[in-house]
This record gives structure tokens, sequence and C-alpha cells, in this order.
């Protein structure tokens, strides 16, 4: 909703104050300068990109239109399901969580986080390093040294689309000024023309500037910001995760461990300490 919002008020904004100028909104509209700027950045994103990072980025795109995934609701939510599990764990031992871990989908405690357990990469990294804690033989200093290295994959595969649609967004006021190039030689081919019409043949060909840095820097660059954010959002939910889990297994009771998690949020989604209580409160009555 806010990237809505802020497209509207970038188009406003211009073409607003353009108008309130005296400016005529129709001399803008220029689909052929669009077709070199639009047509050249289209082939320079296939020409500078692997076939695996153009679908990424495809795949990505649709996040910048979503609302807010990761909200202090569903941090909350994971802290509850993290300590559900640890005082399973040490209340029956490891192997009591075996069947939770393996099938989720039916597992009395998973599923009472619906939103959780839509979630597969949250699950998934969950689920696995669980697993391993059960039947593995990983000490603390080698299950950290494991979750590290995925989160890094996590965010070097999250950083592509990221890349790729910030070198576009970099490269259209220079697709702009081809544009607008191409536009005065346009115009020095036809100086006999009379005044009036080389007036506009100039004017057309500016507007190929206008567009590639208003697109550059007004649409395509915020994409990739709002993407690289998404991009820590979801990295925190991983990290607090891999902190909870690395207090437990260094033998802190889990409302301890939990509270450890509680501490890598971020400020504006992070629950008090007594937000926290009350909702693991809740959870253990469940």
């Amino acid at each position: 909703m806010l990237v809505i919002v802020g497209l509207i008020i970038v188009i406003g904004s211009v073409f607003g104050g353009f108008a309130l100028g005296g400016g005529h909104i129709a001399a803008l509209y220029q689909p052929l300068e669009l077709l070199i700027i639009g047509g050249a950045a289209a082939g320079a994103f296939v020409l500078g990109n692997t076939q695996k990072a153009q679908k990424a980025t495809f795949k990505a795109l649709p996040k910048v239109l979503r609302a807010p995934k990761y909200t202090k609701a569903i941090y909350m939510d994971l802290m509850a399901l993290l300590y559900s599990l640890l005082a399973k764990v040490r209340k029956e031992g490891l192997m009591s969580i075996e069947t939770d871990v393996d099938n989720p989908e039916e597992s009395a405690i998973f599923t009472q986080y619906p939103n959780l357990l839509a979630d597969r990469e949250v699950i998934e990294f969950m689920t696995d390093y669980l697993r391993l804690m059960v039947g593995g033989n990983l000490n603390a200093f080698e299950l950290e040294n494991l979750m590290d290295n995925e989160i890094e994959t996590h965010n070097q595969e999250g950083e592509i689309p990221v890349h790729c649609i910030s070198k576009l967004a970099d490269s259209m006021p220079a697709f702009g000024i081809v544009a607008a190039v191409m536009g005065v030689i346009h115009t020095m081919a036809s100086v006999g023309l009379p005044p009036s019409e080389l007036g506009i043949l100039v004017a057309q060909a500016l507007v190929g500037t206008f567009l590639g840095i208003l697109l550059g820097y007004g649409f395509v660059g915020p994409f990739a910001a709002v993407l690289e954010q998404k991009l820590g959002e979801s990295t925190k939910m991983l990290q607090c995760i891999r902190v909870t889990l690395l207090a437990s297994i260094n033998g802190y009771a889990p409302a301890l461990a939990v509270e450890f998690g509680r501490k890598v949020l971020y400020s504006t989604e992070r629950p008090s300490f007594s937000e926290l209580e009350e909702h693991v409160r809740q959870a253990k009555k469940k």
C-alpha cells in the first residue's frame, strides 16, 4: 500500500508541478522515447544477468507491492512456537519433538500457528536444525557455524534481485540520454524545418532525458530499496531462531532462550518483556 502511495506522490508532484507551471502534459507523452529507454533497459537486463538471476528478479518483484510480512504479531507467534517446542524438549527430552519436526503440518504445536506454518522458508530452517539437535552429534559451535553459513547463503540469494534492479535503475538515466541524443540527431537532420517545428523536435528529445531520470530514481530505484529492506526482515526471522536454539543448546531454560531471541529483533517490531511473557503464558495454556 505504501508503495502505491509513494508512486502517486512521485507522479502527482512531478506532473502536477509541471502542469501548474503552465506546461502541457500532452507534450510529455512520447511513446517512441519510452520505447527506446524501456527496450534498451530490458535488453541490458537480459544481456547482463544470467537466467537464474532473471528468474529470481521476476519472482521477487511482486513482493514490492505486498504488505509487510514480518510484523510484531508474527514475531510473537514465532517465539511462542519456539518456547512450546523447547519446553517440550526440557520436559520430555529431545526425542519427544521428533514427530513434530518431521511432520509440522500434522503437529499439534505447529498447527497452532498457521501464519508461521505457511512460511516454508522459516519452518524448514527451524525444523532442519531441530532435527539436527534430535539426531545429530553436533555441538553448539558446529551448529552455530552451520546456521551462519545458511543465513549468509540466504542473504546472497536475496541480494541477487536487489542488485539486478539497482543496476537497472542506474542505467535508466543513461538510456534517457541516449534517447535524447537520438532526438537531437533527428532535429539536426531536419534543420530546414520552420523554427516552430524544430522547437517541437527539441522538446521531444529532451523528454527522453526527463523520462530516463524519472524512471530510474522515481520508480525502479525505490523498488530495489524496498526489496533490500524486505530481505533484512526475512533474515531477522532466521537470526531470531538461530539465537534462541543456540541458547537452548547451551543449557538456558526455554523462557530465557526465547528472551535471547527477542533481543535480536528490530525495536519497531520487538515486543516488550511483559508482552512476550504474557504471549508465552497463553501458549503454555494451550
